[in-house]
């Protein structure tokens, strides 16, 4: 097990997060972060060759791609695909928490060369 220390978070792109994945201990063909998107605070407009899956654990924010923006709460799960630009708005009292896993070939090849490796 891996614990999350909140005085890990740091500082990115107007959240505060902490890199989960890669974890040494774990083959694993994504990345991974822990964010955590204060009240009145946005993540900076970003886009990158990766896919990637936010998952909102906790409190309320809007998502804000090209399409426009979209109300995003705990529960909830967003696909975004490569070069689609996206951001985080959290116009709400409370810590907006998410997780953030992103993929693309490379790393699904370097997994399957591991795996592979430690047979």
């Amino acid at each position: 097990m891996r614990r999350l220390d909140p005085g890990e978070l740091v500082r990115d792109s107007g959240l505060v997060a902490r890199r989960l994945m890669p974890w040494p201990l774990v083959n694993a063909p994504f990345d991974g972060s822990w964010c955590v998107v204060q009240p009145g605070a946005a993540s900076g407009t970003h886009a990158h060759r990766e896919h990637e899956i936010w998952v909102a654990v906790s409190g309320e924010a809007e998502i804000v791609t090209d399409a426009g923006r979209l109300p995003f709460g705990a529960g909830d799960i967003v696909h975004f695909r490569p070069y689609e630009e996206h951001r985080l708005v959290n116009d709400g009292e409370v810590d907006f928490q998410f997780f953030a896993a992103w993929w693309d070939v490379e790393m699904a090849e370097r997994y399957s060369a591991r795996d592979e490796d430690a047979r």
